[in-house]
């Protein structure tokens, strides 16, 4: 069955909620472009970093890290062009659809970025 630990889920969520939280309330408060920078914040990356500190120890650990931080690259890339994607789509073809078809950008490159960084 699956072993899932707890507190490295309840860190993502911490993580997580936390930061779409303030980029929310940045975004009102400040503006959408600063709410922005709060909503790129590597959450998800801190709290699996800390959720595999759990886990491994010593050169494990850091072995484990580093491919982690390899990946975290490849979502980054694709993230920057999904975000990109969607300032343009959502203008054309308002939020919905914009939105739609940046997360479909988003999982077409991902794995394309994969693919061409870890196969060649």
């Amino acid at each position: 069955m699956l072993n899932i630990e707890l507190l490295p889920v309840l860190l993502r969520f911490l993580f997580g909620g936390s930061a779409v939280a303030i980029s929310a309330i940045v975004a009102k408060k400040f503006g959408g472009r600063l709410g922005g920078v709060f909503a790129a914040f590597p959450a998800v990356y801190l709290a699996a970093i800390l959720g595999l500190s759990i886990d491994y120890k010593g050169s494990e650990l850091l072995l484990i890290s580093e491919q982690l931080s390899k990946g975290a690259l490849v979502g980054m890339l694709a993230d920057i062009c999904c975000a990109l994607a969607a300032s343009y789509f959502i203008l054309r073809s308002g939020w919905k659809k914009g939105l739609v078809y940046s997360l479909l950008l988003w999982a077409m490159l991902a794995p394309a970025i994969y693919f061409v960084w870890f196969r060649f």
